[in-house]
């Protein structure tokens, strides 16, 4: 279905207040900038700015809304024969072997992390999204195998995956905020994954196996 005048016009209005806001706050840092000073330099109501982000901290991580689902979606979809964790860091490999914006192997992540550390709100925001996505990923495997809702397995995998994920995340970060080049980076990345990978056990490897051709 073709994307109406209304729809794109509301999409650009919401992409334009992102983009100035992050502008500012990268500028500026975060706390520096209120919001009727994005609205101000949008030139918007500021009425207008939380229609479309509920929250200051919305204005500055509305590219990270994925993030809380990037898991999931690669456990739901995983190849016949293949785990759930499997699945998980072959997605994490693709894209660090790719030196991808998607796991933050961009020079401008540096930048983005100077104003996260800066800002309390923005730190408590990202550890957040972090338990968001560990309980979207239990809720997943608990869907994706049939586990009862008294079974510990779903929650001790999501959690074994998720420290996974966010030890390679922050590895990338750190090592980008230090201004290192994103293709050294994405190889000790990828050295990191293996050590993890070994250090994960059968059950945790073996578990939410697709059946199938």
């Amino acid at each position: 279905m073709a994307e109406g005048l209304r729809e794109r016009k509301k999409r650009q209005t919401r992409q334009l207040i992102s983009d100035v806001a992050t502008g500012l706050f990268l500028e500026r840092g975060f706390d520096a900038v209120t919001v009727a000073e994005v609205a101000e330099a949008a030139d918007v109501s500021v009425n207008t700015v939380y229609n479309y982000f509920p929250a200051k901290e919305d204005l500055f991580l509305d590219r990270s809304r994925g993030v809380t689902e990037r898991l999931s979606r690669d456990v739901r979809g995983r190849a016949a024969g293949e785990s759930a964790a499997e699945a998980v860091l072959r997605g994490l490999r693709e894209d660090v072997e790719a030196v991808s914006a998607r796991v933050g192997l961009n020079p401008g992540i540096g930048k983005f992390m100077v104003v996260v550390q800066g800002a309390d709100g923005l730190k408590a925001r990202l550890w957040l999204m972090q338990q968001e996505a560990l309980l979207h990923l239990a809720a997943t495997l608990r869907e994706e195998t049939g586990a009862s809702a008294d079974d510990p397995l779903p929650d001790l995998i999501a959690g074994q995956l998720s420290w996974v994920n966010n030890t390679l995340y922050a590895l990338i970060r750190r090592e980008m905020t230090a201004g290192r080049d994103p293709a050294a980076v994405s190889r000790d990345a990828l050295g990191l994954l293996d050590e993890m990978e070994e250090l994960l056990g059968e059950k945790v490897l073996n578990y939410a196996r697709r059946t199938g051709d």
